[in-house]
């Protein structure tokens, strides 16, 4: 480490694990990986790959082979974003983290960001791109305009205070995670997002927002699908129903801070 660094910076991260699923990102992993570390030297890094075809699996291996800082997690199938984030939780509780971060390994998240999210000490710190500074680069209007539009589904179903609940650039503290059922945590696929931020606002843990620019993928392919987008709409529309009747597990909920 050069000796101009400082002894924060070269401490950044020293608390978290990061968990990176990933599904054929080899284009894009070993920069996100390499960008991550400069910014975070002390960050740790889990990398769970879904038996992906294109070699990510292999890539991440060499990574962690190269560098003791990098784990990998190799699953049998494409199991979805959502158990890969829990599998990254359980390890984060397991091995006595503070905090553990989420990120897209395809670039769309920027690393150099990630000192902002770890700024605060929030239960949940969400990178959000629809609050004051705040952007995206690359969508067409057409792509900003499902976004915005689900997300104010979102928080009119939910009566979320949140403007970006949605973002899967985020921060947790681990012992909010670990107080939480995450086997009752149902969503598989970008509706998981919702729903764990959710689970979190309503049982009254601490959330933050900070702006951050979320840049279109350069390489490889969106695995945004209709199956997808389906799921997290009926699962926003089903909570909603269940809220507003006063559904088992959500009496007595307190009120989001």
């Amino acid at each position: 480490m050069s000796s101009h660094v400082s002894p924060d910076a070269e401490r950044m991260g020293a608390d978290a694990l990061l968990v990176l699923p990933t599904y054929n990102e080899r284009a894009s992993l070993g920069d996100v990986v390499a960008r991550l570390l400069r910014v975070a030297p002390a960050l740790r890094i889990l990398i769970v790959d879904d038996a992906s075809p294109d070699g990510t699996g292999a890539l991440a291996d060499r990574l962690a082979a190269a560098d003791e800082r990098i784990s990998v997690l190799h699953r049998e199938d494409k199991l979805g974003l959502g158990t890969a984030y829990v599998a990254g939780f359980r390890r984060a509780i397991t091995d006595g983290y503070q905090r553990v971060i989420e990120m897209d390994a395809d670039g769309s998240h920027l690393p150099e960001e990630l000192p902002r999210l770890l700024a605060s000490n929030a239960d949940l710190v969400i990178g959000s791109r629809w609050i004051p500074g705040g952007r995206i680069v690359g969508w067409p209007r057409y792509r900003r305009a499902i976004s915005r539009t689900g997300t104010a589904v979102a928080r009119v179903a939910l009566r979320s205070r949140l403007r970006d609940i949605t973002s899967g650039y985020r921060v947790f503290r681990v012992d909010a995670l670990s107080g939480l059922e995450l086997e009752e945590i149902t969503s598989r696929g970008y509706g998981f997002q919702v729903e764990l931020a959710w689970t979190l606002e309503r049982t009254g843990h601490q959330l933050a927002e900070v702006p951050i620019t979320f840049v279109e993928r350069a390489s490889g392919h969106s695995k945004m699908t209709i199956g997808i987008v389906w799921e997290a709409l009926v699962g926003v529309l089903a909570w909603g129903v269940a809220l507003r009747l006063g559904a088992k597990g959500m009496r007595g909920a307190r009120e989001p801070r």
